[in-house]
């Protein structure tokens, strides 16, 4: 609660109050990145957050690379941010950066978007991103549409590869089927939590059951990804500026 608390303060105090609009351009490449609007884990009151270092790596290398990038969340609006390591210069930066801020103030919704202007879509992470995204339809076809008629890349990191489970391809078949993915794995997470016990699937459960072929580093924080048929996933936080690269890579 008080990472929204600070976020709806810094947003109005620090940037002022003014909605950001997608930009429309056609000569510039644009990537969609997915957060979430879950305050809390499932119907608990454990408050949930989406990834600030999962946003702020690859928005920063991708921004590098010349795209322009648009925020969608299921509601629209603010979303809840959290996991800030405020010792890293990077996120101090983002913090106080009141474009990126007010972008995730003023998140656009599914219906506000074109998916034939997006050449990529990313699925960002955090306990958030568990929630709300997977199971919204609009979303879903966003994403099949930028991997079939614009042959551009379904992309995520950490507990946001939950979501590229129940993307589904124009031949019904389910879009992780038989490909090589990865996510944030059963080994790490702590199943005896009340936070785990809200989830309905974990990432690695969810994505084998749609036929996956799930990969991971039992190291963990060591940058492990998987890339397969314009597909690119990350396990943790430590790939998440690796998938902005391979992104980056595959579109030029």
């Amino acid at each position: 609660m008080f990472q929204l608390i600070y976020f709806i303060l810094f947003s109005f105090f620090l940037c002022g109050n003014f909605p950001q609009s997608p930009n429309n351009s056609v000569h510039q490449e644009k990537i969609l990145f997915v957060v979430s609007n879950a305050d809390y884990y499932g119907n608990s009151k454990i408050p949930a957050s989406n990834h600030f270092a999962e946003i702020v790596y690859p928005y920063h290398a991708l921004r590098e690379y010349g795209f322009h990038i648009d925020f969608i969340s299921p509601g629209g609006g603010s979303v809840p941010l959290g996991y800030f390591n405020t010792s890293d210069s990077l996120i101090r930066q983002y913090i106080y950066d009141c474009d990126f801020m007010q972008q995730l103030a003023h998140t656009n919704t599914p219906s506000q978007i074109d998916a034939l202007e997006y050449d990529a879509i990313f699925f960002s992470g955090g306990g958030a991103s568990m929630f709300g995204i997977a199971d919204n339809p609009e979303i879903m076809d966003i994403a099949r549409v930028i991997y079939e008629q614009n042959k551009g890349i379904v992309s995520a990191v950490c507990h946001g590869s939950i979501s590229l489970s129940n993307i589904k391809l124009s031949n019904g078949n389910y879009l992780v089927d038989g490909k090589n993915i990865n996510g944030f794995p059963d080994i790490f997470e702590n199943k005896e939590a009340e936070y785990f016990k809200e989830f309905e699937y974990s990432v690695e459960a969810l994505l084998k059951k749609r036929g996956a072929k799930f990969q991971y580093s039992e190291n963990g924080w060591d940058g492990f990804y998987q890339i397969d048929q314009r597909v690119i996933t990350g396990q943790d936080p430590s790939s998440a500026k690796k998938v902005a690269d391979l992104i980056a890579k595959n579109l030029k």
